[in-house]
């Protein structure tokens, strides 16, 4: 059984991921969902949270599993018996981090291989950076993430001001 994983901080999940879900888990016979609990970035929701927000996202899928992961992603990998990391790419600067980070993962662990997936072209330009300064001014974020993660969106940003 081939099994991959699909690595983020997912910080929230968007439809541009789910995508991406969607389109790995018709490849592979196990997705697993490794949400990335201490990112470099300013985080909104909490590794709990992120985690819960994927779950409910994905929950209809049967052969996805979400859990979260602390260390090297090729580690994790190894931990799930992933053979493959799959990665979305929305554009030409996705690209080259991607890439980077493809070439330090084969040197680090060269058994597992890295798969990119092309974002939908509706979800080019979404970005769990820009969906959250969008949501943090007003603006509506239903056509880009799941009901449940909008609602989120507004509880967690309209409690913390």
């Amino acid at each position: 059984m081939t099994i991959a994983l699909y690595p983020g901080s997912f910080d929230p999940v968007t439809y541009g991921h789910i995508d991406i879900v969607s389109r790995a888990v018709e490849v592979f016979e196990e997705l697993v969902i490794g949400v990335f609990t201490i990112p470099r970035k300013n985080l909104l929701f909490t590794s709990e949270e992120r985690v819960e927000l994927m779950k409910k996202a994905v929950g209809h899928i049967s052969n996805v599993r979400v859990e979260a992961y602390a260390d090297l992603t090729v580690n994790f990998a190894k931990r799930c018996n992933a053979k493959v990391i799959v990665r979305g790419l929305r554009m030409s600067g996705d690209f080259e981090g991607e890439f980077e980070m493809a070439l330090m993962n084969k040197k680090v662990a060269p058994e597992i291989e890295v798969m990119c997936m092309m974002t939908n072209a509706q979800y080019q330009f979404v970005s769990s950076s820009l969906l959250k300064e969008v949501a943090e001014l007003g603006g509506c974020v239903e056509h880009f993430v799941p009901k449940h993660v909008a609602t989120a969106l507004r509880e967690k940003l309209y409690t913390t001001q």
